[in-house]
């Protein structure tokens, strides 16, 4: 499981409002027929119209400053191992992030409690990603793709005579290239814009960052973890346990879909392989058998590459920690908070 926090992005201006946002979240759907389009959706209804989007979030502003952001942007991207336990259904989806959202307000430290019922939020699913830039694979092929064009353009030298040349030769060459290249899909090079292949369903959920009486602000980026403050002459409580929010996000999807969650998968994990890695490795290998064959073949799906014969414990724990950290290591941005291996 992959969640991805991030603030409302602002203009040079600081008055756009959800509009574009909800228009973006639209584009899968474009074309589509309107029985097989997915629709926003909140706690209580299925089917939400963008119109209402916008105008519900974008009127529950109040009180906020120019420049704060008026809603927070959650994407929840389930790993296709957790999907294919729930046979990629939007039902199921839908279900876990109506849990989910109880499990955000519940997080939030305030003098009263806050349920799902004082958050105001839309979410929208969808099926397709496309590999992007920065992404390892279109990185680590870009050097390929430059030397083809360059043999090409080679190619429209020679055929206009303004170079000397061996087309044949130089269309083995590309060939060449093409068989090098470290990551295809479906038999072609992986560049930014091609939609990637299996199950790649993943929810947007927009949040108002105010309540829904429009009274009080909630901020699940808020650096004041359970404090106090003193707040029109009054002791208040104020922040967002993300730890609790991140566990709780695994475990309802656990009880929701019946998964059965491997340690590796786990949000503890991630955190003993941040801060403690000894821990981290202590613990992978003390899993049982058929678990501990399970975790391994989870990291070696991620590009993890893991001695087969350990010869030394030490020097194993080591290579171990150092391909998790260039393999599956995810940087915490200062405007972006994710969980998920």
């Amino acid at each position: 499981m992959y969640i991805a926090i991030s603030p409302q992005k602002m203009g040079s201006t600081y008055t756009s409002g959800v509009g574009a946002y909800v228009d973006y979240l639209e584009k899968e759907d474009m074309g589509n027929h309107p029985d097989l389009k997915e629709n926003f959706f909140d706690q209580y209804h299925d089917k939400v119209s963008p119109e209402k989007v916008i105008s519900e979030i974008d009127g529950n502003t109040a009180k906020l400053r120019k420049r704060d952001p008026k809603f927070y942007s959650i994407v929840v991207s389930p790993s296709q191992r957790e999907l294919k336990a729930i046979n990629n259904d939007p039902a199921h989806l839908r279900k876990y992030i109506r849990e989910l959202m109880k499990d955000y307000a519940a997080s939030f430290h305030r003098n009263q409690k806050v349920n799902v019922d004082n958050i105001k939020y839309y979410a929208k699913i969808e099926h397709q990603r496309s590999y992007r830039g920065f992404e390892k694979q279109v990185v680590e092929n870009a050097q390929y793709r430059k030397e083809i064009a360059k043999l090409r353009n080679d190619i429209r030298k020679v055929e206009r005579g303004e170079i000397n040349g061996n087309v044949k030769k130089l269309e083995k060459e590309i060939e060449k290239l093409y068989d090098q290249a470290p990551h295809k899909q479906n038999g072609k090079m992986i560049v930014a814009g091609m939609k990637k292949e299996g199950f790649q369903t993943h929810i947007h959920i927009i949040v108002s960052r105010k309540d829904i009486t429009n009274t009080y602000t909630l901020s699940p980026l808020a650096k004041h973890k359970a404090s106090k403050i003193i707040l029109n002459g009054k002791p208040t409580k104020r922040g967002f346990d993300r730890d609790k929010f991140y566990e709780a996000s695994e475990k309802t999807f656990d009880r929701v879909a019946g998964y059965d969650r491997n340690y590796v998968e786990t949000y503890a994990a991630k955190k003993d392989f941040v801060k403690n890695p000894g821990k981290f490795y202590a613990s992978l290998i003390g899993l049982p058998t058929r678990e501990k064959d399970v975790a391994f073949k989870l990291l070696r799906s991620n590009g993890m590459k893991i001695p087969n014969i350990p010869v030394n414990q030490h020097q194993v724990a080591m290579k171990i920690i150092k391909g998790l950290q260039k393999g599956i290591g995810k940087a915490t941005r200062s405007s972006e908070i994710d969980i998920g291996f």
